[in-house]
């Protein structure tokens, strides 16, 4: 069994170049495994007959755990194959005289069951790993929900094997399939684009977060059509996955407001419903519109003029009246506060948010004003 053992260990030496790459310890222990199939294989041999028990694969058990993260089920196969070539060649000097045939169909029967096993093992192995990276995957997707960033979750996502940036979240409804085939199905499509993918169910929303998409709507594009029927929002592109709990906050935060806007195309960005998310209650948006649209007029005619404007049900004429200009002056302005904000006043949804922004920006002041004095 020695002998044999060690001219297996050489013929793979000469023929698998990845086994001539394996550390140390790595070709020890498949030395030990190759010498215990052998040793396995010559005890269930000796039970002669028809009554012969079936082939022990316990010899699989001598291996660590961390090596049949090494070696992948085609090597392993490539190890059996070699170890039966081995046997084979010398069977004529290892087979009782007239008993060569009896040698070769007895190994025939124990490589086989040794096929079975080692399939048997690298599957059990692929289920244990799968269900443990579901649960990272799930308590990712549940920390940047809940806003729980910290180095636990980089931690997470190393082990799934994630270092795809930027990063992008997505929410709508869930599917009425399974939950688990949903994400089954949106990782294998991230396999196939070549994007990293994490999903999650909860309740009835699903939430995707894409890695190394070219754009925000390439990302979308990609998984849009795993969403269940209703609104679809696409939060903002971070540069990290540290920073993705923000692109989940708005995300979900346009989410619970496109009611508000039932027109809406299908996707959305979250950065199109900040003014529905602001009447919301969303605290994000609110800051938001007033730094974009308040601030950068504030101190300035461009702040009246556009009050005025809307005021007037966006009528040039009316608004140059009030302000006692000249109507080319008010188009003036309104070009000017479309480039300091990128709203333009004259178009009926950009009209709606300056709308919302001006009087956001109108109540901070005010409460600022009101703090001082009290």
């Amino acid at each position: 069994m020695g002998a044999l053992g060690t001219a297996a260990m050489a013929r793979m030496d000469e023929q698998l170049p990845w086994f001539r790459a394996l550390s140390a310890e790595d070709r020890s222990w498949v030395g030990l495994v190759a010498q215990a199939g052998i040793a396995a294989f010559v005890e269930w041999f000796q039970h002669a007959g028809e009554n012969r028990p079936t082939p022990s694969i316990e010899f699989f058990g001598t291996a660590p755990r961390e090596l049949k993260r090494s070696i992948s089920l085609q090597q392993t196969v490539d190890i059996v194959r070699i170890v039966v070539e081995v046997v084979e060649a010398q069977s004529d000097e290892l087979a009782a005289p007239g008993g060569e045939d009896q040698l070769q169909q007895a190994m025939l029967r124990y490589t086989r069951d040794v096929a079975f096993a080692a399939a048997q093992v690298y599957a059990r192995e692929a289920e244990a790993r799968g269900s443990w990276d579901a649960r990272l995957e799930a308590l990712i997707v549940d920390a940047l929900v809940r806003g729980e960033v910290d180095d636990g979750l980089h931690s997470w996502a190393a082990a799934l094997g994630w270092t795809s940036s930027p990063v992008v979240v997505i929410a709508g409804h869930a599917p009425d399939d399974d939950p688990r085939a949903v994400i089954d199905g949106l990782r294998e499509k991230g396999r196939r684009i070549g994007m990293d993918l994490l999903a999650g169910v909860q309740a009835d929303r699903l939430i995707v977060i894409v890695g190394g998409a070219g754009s925000v709507n390439e990302a979308a594009r990609q998984v849009v059509a795993r969403f269940g029927p209703g609104p679809i929002v696409i939060g903002p592109e971070v540069p990290d996955l540290h920073a993705a709990a923000r692109s989940a906050r708005a995300a979900l935060a346009g989410l619970k407001a496109s009611s508000g806007w039932p027109d809406a195309p299908r996707p959305v960005h979250a950065d199109d419903l900040l003014a529905e998310r602001a009447l919301d209650g969303d605290e994000d948006a609110r800051e938001q519109l007033v730094e974009n649209v308040y601030l950068p007029l504030a101190g300035t005619p461009l702040l009246d003029t556009l009050a005025t404007y809307l005021e007037q049900g966006t009528s040039l004429e009316a608004t140059a009246r009030l302000l006692f200009v000249h109507p080319n002056t008010v188009r003036y302005r309104l070009r000017k506060i479309t480039e300091l904000t990128g709203y333009q006043p004259t178009e009926g949804r950009s009209a709606f948010t300056l709308q919302v922004g001006l009087i956001l920006g109108r109540l901070s002041e005010s409460a600022v004003t009101w703090r001082a004095l009290t």
